[in-house]
């Protein structure tokens, strides 16, 4: 009888053992039930941001919240949202996650997401930050926060552009070549282009995308220069390399073909005196030469007169129009690539082979 007492014993703390554990189980998802969500404490609502461009790792702001209370000790997961101002979350960015009670966005950061959310730049709209928090998988513990709106002002540092769509293409704006302003919000656009013999200018919508529809322009009939959006014709070319500004305030433009490029200088088995010819390849829509060199100066120049040349005022593989003579490193046999596809990002290269 004394040996089955224990023996019953036994078996009955391990039933409680057992039952325990399950009841703690059980427990812990009863416990862990929302009791109240974060709290976002700063910035105060309402606080106007004007973001950064020279100081783009900066940081711009920090949001920062209570802790959620989930009436237990556990691990929570805080996902920050951001939409645009008054849409009520329609179209949510994620913000970040972090187990932290703060976030940080840098200058960058947080203009890449005005930006998205719709936001035009160096102009100020709002922003509504909210934070939804959870406890490992389990989504129906999540729980969200009040709104907070941020007055954010975006910038950009892409040039705006207009698109050239013409039969050098197959009149298709949304892939057609593009020109660019000097700045944002400047109406002057410049740009190289191969042409054949009729185009036009197309501006983007508000999403950035070119297509017909949009506001575009053509010559207005005297073929002088004046663009106009009515009554246009398609301006003409006779097929060779472009240089086109437009300006789409004052409805004018130009166009100087420029379709031989040499490499000219001291470096060069002609020196100073004659161009070494360029070949233009359209699928890369570069020009290139390969050319044996000598440890001296080149420049680039077109339709083998000085009226047009590009040097390199930084040595640093930008051109420059009229720029400083381009020092070659060494002698020897080079590929020089000189790349005028990206408007107001002219290049070159100097491989040596």
């Amino acid at each position: 009888m004394k040996k089955l007492n224990k023996i019953s014993a036994g078996f009955l703390a391990l039933v409680a053992f057992v039952g325990f554990n399950a009841c703690s189980d059980d427990d812990n998802l009863i416990i862990a039930s929302p009791q109240g969500g974060p709290q976002l404490l700063t910035p105060a609502s309402g606080t106007a941001l004007i973001l950064d461009a020279n100081n783009e790792q900066g940081v711009a702001t920090t949001v920062v919240w209570d802790d959620a209370d989930y009436d237990v000790q556990t691990a929570i997961s805080y996902d920050v949202e951001i939409a645009l101002g008054g849409t009520d979350f329609a179209a949510p960015i994620s913000g970040g996650s972090t187990n932290e009670r703060f976030i940080s966005w840098t200058n960058l950061q947080l203009n890449e997401v005005a930006i998205a959310a719709g936001l035009s730049p160096f102009v100020a709209g709002d922003l509504d930050v909210r934070v939804r928090s959870s406890i490992g998988t389990q989504d129906a513990q999540a729980q969200v926060s009040g709104v907070l709106t941020l007055n954010v002002t975006p910038y950009t540092t892409s040039l705006p552009q207009i698109a050239v769509p013409g039969n050098h293409q197959g009149w298709d704006p949304a892939t057609a070549p593009t020109l660019a302003s000097s700045e944002f919000g400047a109406s002057d656009y410049e740009g190289y282009i191969w042409l054949e013999t009729e185009y036009k200018f197309v501006a983007p919508d508000d999403a950035g995308n070119f297509a017909w529809g949009n506001t575009d322009w053509g010559d207005d009939g005297s073929f002088s220069g004046v663009l106009t959006e009515d009554g246009e014709s398609n301006v003409q070319a006779t097929p060779g390399y472009y240089y086109l500004q437009v300006d789409t305030e004052n409805l004018t433009y130009t166009a100087s073909q420029y379709t031989n490029w040499g490499l000219i200088g001291s470096a060069t088995p002609t020196g100073w005196d004659s161009d070494n010819d360029m070949t233009y390849d359209p699928a890369t829509q570069t020009f290139s030469i390969t050319i044996d060199l000598t440890a001296d100066q080149i420049k680039f120049r077109a339709n083998d007169g000085w009226d047009w040349n590009y040097g390199d005022d930084g040595a640093d593989g930008s051109l420059n129009t009229g720029g400083a003579d381009i020092n070659v490193p060494e002698a020897g046999n080079y590929t020089v690539v000189l790349d005028l596809s990206n408007p107001r990002a002219y290049s070159y290269t100097l491989t040596l082979n």
